[in-house]
């Protein structure tokens, strides 16, 4: 069976996304459409309009970061583990290949509407995932938090509006330092010992 319709298009539109030459606001229908080599009638079929394609593609890249988690979660032995599995397939995603993946480009892109509409995504598909390991933690005593639920929508929160260039504007340099510092919020929030978090900033080499 071929590639369906609806991916066909959302592959369109994040291509387009991607591209150095056009920020996410000047994307038409009618450019996906020629993009994917469809006729605009058809996108209408299955999207009322472009806003409904880009939500649909910043929604399907943060459930890949999901299924990538779940890919890589039998490697992990414990809940810092499982916190680390998560970060990490959400850092991959999202800021290890900027040419190719679409969330790091939207970030870069001067639009505000769309970073509103990535930090709710985010917060909505990743944080159920974070809150279930910080409740497991908490069970533990390896984690230390009253509300893990508000605790995970913060976490999430908060390195979603960090690393966004619009509010943020920064080089790489700044972002580890960002990222360092996150770091140690993190071991204060959860009440870890030091160097629980520095994953963040020392990716390991062959990701």
């Amino acid at each position: 069976m071929g590639e369906s319709k609806i991916n066909i298009i959302l592959n369109s539109a994040e291509e387009l996304m991607c591209s150095t030459n056009e920020a996410s606001k000047n994307i038409t229908v009618e450019m996906i459409a020629k993009n994917a080599g469809i006729g605009k009638g058809s996108i209408y079929y299955y999207f009322r309009n472009k806003d409904e394609i880009v939500d649909a593609v910043i929604e399907r890249s943060y459930s890949a970061t999901v299924r990538e988690y779940f890919n890589n979660i039998n490697t992990a032995s414990n809940t810092f583990e499982k916190i680390k599995t998560l970060f990490r397939s959400i850092l991959k995603k999202e800021f290890r290949d900027k040419s190719k993946n679409v969330i790091i480009s939207l970030h870069l892109q001067d639009d505000i509407i769309i970073h509103h509409k990535m930090m709710i995504t985010a917060i909505k598909i990743i944080s159920p995932l974070l809150t279930a390991i910080l409740a497991e933690g908490q069970s533990e005593g390896s984690i230390h938090t009253e509300a893990p639920k508000e605790s995970a929508e913060m976490i999430v929160a908060m390195l979603t509006f960090l690393l966004d260039n619009t509010f943020f504007p920064s080089d790489k340099e700044s972002t580890a330092r960002k990222l360092r510092l996150y770091a140690r919020i993190l071991e204060t929030c959860l009440d870890t010992p030091q160097g629980s978090f520095d994953f963040l900033f020392t990716p390991p080499e062959n990701d």
